[in-house]
């Protein structure tokens, strides 16, 4: 049911974030077609517990699949991704699972000349420590420091993403993180939510030319590229592959918010309201 290369490939995110790696996609795979949903009623995930994030991931899933064959399930979001997947692999063991955590550990061990790499995200991903344990997978003697940066998410959502407030607000996350006083000051940072690229002008003024700055979805849609290949699944069409964009509340605030985040003008009409 799930194993025909022309079935589209399902996308979740907590909300828009995830539009990141789909852009990522659509550059890498552009013949494939997608279906995403944005779980924009229960946004964010990242303050949730693990089980209520477990709950809200089965069931953003079970939509994607409820709608017709898919042959893969991507997890577009830094939280799931970390508590999620297991559950999620229980659930739908016939539809290959790919999350962002490996793909995002493993750009931050390539970019890490040093191997001090710090992590920023939600609290519920730093709370379950998959970045550490992926990065240390990697590469085990690196010095890993997670940060909690809960309010960028709001300030991407509403496209507050450069000046002086937005760099204020990133300082007090993690200024102290590159202090005079550090030893061991990151020479890497990894934006370990979906959000957060869209902050990366504003963190770029905060820690300087010098340090890295690397998000999952480049290396997330090299994973979903590399798994459709192993199994031939990888469509064979010619022509450009569609997207069905799907949100369960406010698909006007979906489309705008979305379409800074894809790149590309997103209007109401192309976004279908769904329950869960």
């Amino acid at each position: 049911m799930y194993n025909n290369s022309d079935s589209p490939i399902g996308i979740f995110d907590s909300g828009v974030g995830g539009m990141t790696v789909l852009r990522a996609l659509l550059q890498r795979l552009p013949a494939e077609s997608y279906r995403f949903l944005g779980d924009t009623a229960r946004l964010p995930y990242g303050t949730k517990g693990a089980s209520t994030i477990i709950e809200y991931t089965l069931k953003a899933a079970g939509k994607l699949v409820d709608m017709g064959p898919v042959k893969m399930l991507v997890v577009a979001c830094n939280t799931a991704s970390s508590v999620a997947l297991p559950a999620l692999r229980e659930r739908f063991p016939n539809i290959p699972v790919v999350g962002v955590i490996q793909p995002g550990a493993k750009a931050a061990v390539r970019a890490s000349g040093e191997g001090r790499i710090a992590v920023l995200a939600t609290e519920a991903t730093v709370r379950g420590g998959a970045y550490v344990r992926a990065i240390h997978a990697l590469n085990p003697d690196a010095h890993v420091i997670g940060r909690a940066c809960t309010l960028f998410v709001p300030l991407a959502e509403e496209g507050w993403l450069e000046g002086d407030v937005v760099e204020g607000v990133v300082r007090r996350y993690i200024g102290d993180l590159f202090a005079p006083e550090q030893t061991q000051t990151p020479d890497t940072l990894l934006l370990g939510c979906t959000h957060f690229p869209l902050l990366q002008k504003a963190i770029a003024s905060v820690v300087g030319p010098k340090i890295a700055i690397v998000d999952s979805a480049g290396t997330t849609a090299e994973a979903v590229a590399d798994s459709l290949k192993e199994q031939n699944l990888l469509c064979t069409r010619a022509q450009q592959g569609s997207v069905r964009f799907m949100a369960t509340d406010n698909v006007r605030r979906f489309a705008a918010t979305g379409g800074l985040f894809l790149g590309r003008n997103l209007s109401e009409d192309d976004v279908e309201l769904v329950d869960m």
